[in-house]
């Protein structure tokens, strides 16, 4: 039978599981499941990509093989479509992807303190347990940057090397005294990043056009963000409340926001704008992440807001407990 564990450090065999009994977002291999729009979207993404490739590398050739243009004057008409930014950017799209990711991993190793046994353990030690929980041959490598008070996480890799970069006010929400479940929620979400293949050198080239393909590109990086909750749910499901109400709320006043509350306005919360905020946000809106990571049953709603399967079941104003009690504080020397 499962037994929740308090939170903090955990024995030797390392955090416990989602209970057996609860859909945990899991594929059939045991493994958290890819949303179900992450590859079809991904396929269409990497074929209009290819598709521009394509016509910058046609234009190239056009370029150089082609006679040149003269006017009704016999002039030689000036100018190239090689000139264009677009088109060069596409040309030069494997060297300045592959430059982009050598220069940000070489800033992590200089600027950055790397977790290990002596520095940051908490985080070093949620890193190697989050690849184990994932399967992964290899631990990434993670470094803690100064975060000026921005709560932010990212996973990248260059070469045969990934890593993870944590903001240093992250670990404020990770000390003994207040949340470290949510901490390793959020680790096991950047680590599933990395053990979903989202960083790959040859899977971003594929998807190099998408920031410019309207409410297709961030569709795409929406559906690669649920598949990353469904890691971090696998890896520490006790910390996603904690974890989105971070999000929502910042490190301090975290306690104050009552995730259930936020999560039934999802269903709430109607009209056409807050489709069209969601169709062009990079990360699933918060409530409708919130209903994602409390409702295990289905994936993540992609485009539409999800509803309640009985109305009753969102309770109105008022009727939510009260959640006000001050942040704990670390305990004094």
């Amino acid at each position: 039978m499962y037994q929740p564990v308090p939170q903090g450090y955990y024995p030797p065999g390392g955090p416990p599981l989602p209970p057996r009994h609860h859909p945990r977002g899991l594929s059939p291999f045991g493994m958290p499941a890819r949303h179900p729009w992450e590859i079809p979207l991904l396929v269409v993404v990497i074929m209009l990509t290819s598709v521009a490739y394509l016509l910058a590398l046609l234009m190239l050739v056009v370029e150089v093989v082609a006679d040149p243009v003269v006017d009704e004057r016999g002039e030689e008409v000036s100018g190239s479509v090689l000139t264009s930014p677009y088109v060069l950017l596409l040309l030069f799209a494997p060297v300045l992807l592959w430059a982009g990711r050598g220069m940000n991993y070489a800033r992590m190793r200089i600027n950055g303190v790397k977790m290990s046994p002596t520095q940051f353990p908490e985080g070093y030690r949620l890193v190697q347990e989050a690849a184990a929980r994932f399967g992964m041959a290899k631990v990434p490598d993670a470094y803690v940057v100064l975060g000026n008070g921005q709560i932010n996480a990212f996973a990248s890799g260059h070469g045969f090397r990934r890593f993870v970069v944590v903001y240093s006010d992250l670990f404020e929400i990770g000390g003994a005294a207040r949340e470290p479940d949510a901490l390793a929620f959020i680790i096991g979400h950047e680590v599933g990043h990395i053990a979903a293949g989202h960083v790959s050198y040859w899977r971003q080239l594929g998807m190099f056009v998408a920031p410019w393909l309207p409410l297709l590109g961030s569709s795409l990086i929406r559906a690669q963000e649920y598949t990353a909750d469904n890691h971090g749910f696998c890896n520490r499901h006790l910390g996603a409340p904690g974890a989105m109400a971070t999000l929502a709320a910042g490190k301090y006043l975290n306690t104050d926001v009552g995730f259930d509350e936020m999560a039934d306005r999802a269903a709430q919360e109607k009209g056409g704008f807050v489709l069209l905020v969601n169709a062009m946000s990079s990360h699933p809106v918060l409530t409708w992440r919130m209903w994602a990571l409390r409702d295990r049953s289905k994936p993540g709603p992609m485009f539409w807001r999800p509803s309640a399967p009985q109305p009753a079941m969102i309770p109105p104003p008022g009727d939510y407990p009260l959640n006000a009690a001050p942040p704990a504080l670390p305990p004094k020397a």
